[in-house]
């Protein structure tokens, strides 16, 4: 099981773990970053997942101190829990239980290599006709297995 986020308690915030930043830029599962396509399963499996960390104003409100860790604006991932209610037939929580709730699964969230790998799959066969198409994907995923 890989680790997809790393909490940074000083921040109140989330960067994506590095083992698995690794392993999603080599196959192919980055777009702006490496965790959207996780959003849009979280998200009802819709493209409104993809921007489920588009929160600019908290991380303005943290990027000095990210700075003074050494963790760059881009990589900050703040839950706004206004992104994961969208008053259709609620709230049925109050947003302080909402951040509790998706801290609590983000902190635990691991995927397996598999999962990653069926992926990465899918991605790459959509891309075919991009300059982003990884020619070599079934090699990376071959190289990378044999190290986990």
């Amino acid at each position: 099981m890989i680790k997809i986020f790393k909490y940074i308690d000083e921040l109140d915030c989330f960067i994506v773990d590095p083992k698995y930043k690794t392993i999603a830029n080599s196959l192919g599962l980055t777009e702006w970053n490496e965790v959207v396509w996780i959003g849009r399963f979280f998200c009802l499996d819709n493209d409104y997942g993809e921007h489920w960390f588009d929160n600019w104003s908290q991380r303005d409100a943290i990027e000095s101190k990210a700075s003074q860790l050494g963790i760059a604006y881009d990589d900050l991932l703040v839950l706004d829990a206004d992104r994961f209610e969208n008053g259709y037939d609620g709230p049925c929580h109050t947003a302080e239980d909402r951040l509790l709730f998706w801290k609590d699964v983000l902190i635990s969230l691991s995927l397996s290599f598999d999962t990653l790998v069926r992926e990465a799959r899918i991605f790459n066969e959509e891309r075919k006709e991009d300059e982003d198409y990884l020619t070599d994907l079934e090699e990376r995923i071959s190289a990378i297995r044999s190290t986990l």
